[in-house]
């Protein structure tokens, strides 16, 4: 019983994530009017940085220690994966919001999505234990995803690529986070990765990109969800709710991410939501329940 609640509490979190991450994309798209998508990133993770020092600053002294200086096996894992996470999240937020430029929203968010089934691959190729559930979840998410994505012919243009390179280092962030989420404090493990995507985003802003202030203030809007929400929030979402849901199933609900990018073109700008995407939206749904419950009959037996 108490592992499903913590199923049920880790599904939440993540699912939590995902309306975050699809309700930004309005604004991952409005802020590249003025500002280049390194500066937009550097920013943006900055601002997440931030947001998480008082509570960083607050666990550690709940516990006596800076564990961010101190020594121990947990701050080794703490130190890793905080570094490993961030630079794989900086080159996968750096293809997906350059390839963005260059490609459809509707596209750019079916390709994102396919980490949902890239995820269980790598797993697979690592010799984890994938459920049968998971693989068939995720496959009917992927085809909800298209349905609920892609509404005119579908051809992979320079754009496309960037972004499907960008699912891809998406899926290796998860597989990262499932692997420390548990070893770590997740606020501090979240502060960290974002600290040094941060620091490389606004390392290449400086050498390829015109940062000025004005530009700036009239993205600020745009900056300050992506930032305070988007990263802030949302990653540390993930990395808490990733502490007790395999890295598979995580990444459906995850995916989700683009059901909600559409409820929010919807909401927010009008846009017209088709029989054909609402099945889509069906369809990912059940891919979800269904991963769902492969972890609950796995806890059930165990």
């Amino acid at each position: 019983m108490a592992q499903k609640s913590k199923n049920l509490k880790s599904s939440l979190l993540l699912l939590l994530a995902a309306i975050i991450w699809g309700f930004a994309f309005v604004a991952q798209r409005a802020g590249m009017a003025w500002v280049g998508p390194f500066t937009f990133n550097g920013i943006r993770f900055l601002l997440g940085t931030l947001t998480l020092l008082p509570l960083v600053f607050i666990s550690c002294r709940k516990i006596g220690k800076i564990e961010l200086i101190a020594g121990g096996k947990q701050n080794k894992d703490l130190f890793m994966g905080g570094f490993v996470a961030g630079v794989v999240l900086f080159v996968a937020v750096t293809f997906q919001q350059i390839g963005i430029v260059y490609t459809t929203a509707g596209k750019a968010g079916f390709i994102t999505g396919l980490y949902v089934i890239i995820v269980p691959v790598i797993g697979f190729l690592f010799r984890q234990h994938i459920s049968i559930n998971v693989w068939f979840g995720a496959v009917m998410a992927v085809i909800g995803l298209y349905l609920l994505t892609i509404t005119d012919g579908f051809a992979l243009s320079s754009g496309d690529s960037l972004v499907l390179v960008s699912a891809l280092f998406f899926a290796i962030h998860i597989l990262v986070i499932g692997k420390f989420s548990s070893k770590v404090n997740v606020i501090h493990l979240s502060a960290f990765q974002f600290a040094i995507c941060s620091f490389l985003s606004i390392l290449v802003a400086l050498f390829t990109e015109n940062i000025e202030f004005n530009l700036l203030i009239e993205a600020a809007i745009p900056i300050l969800y992506g930032g305070i929400f988007s990263v802030g929030l949302a990653f540390t979402l993930q990395v808490a709710g990733q502490k007790d849901a395999p890295a598979a199933s995580a990444s459906i609900i995850l995916s989700l991410e683009a059901l909600f990018a559409v409820i929010g073109g919807w909401l927010i700008l009008n846009e017209y939501m088709s029989l054909r995407s609402i099945f889509g939206c069906i369809l990912m749904l059940a891919g979800m329940i269904l991963a769902q419950l492969a972890i609950s009959k796995k806890s059930k037996i165990g």
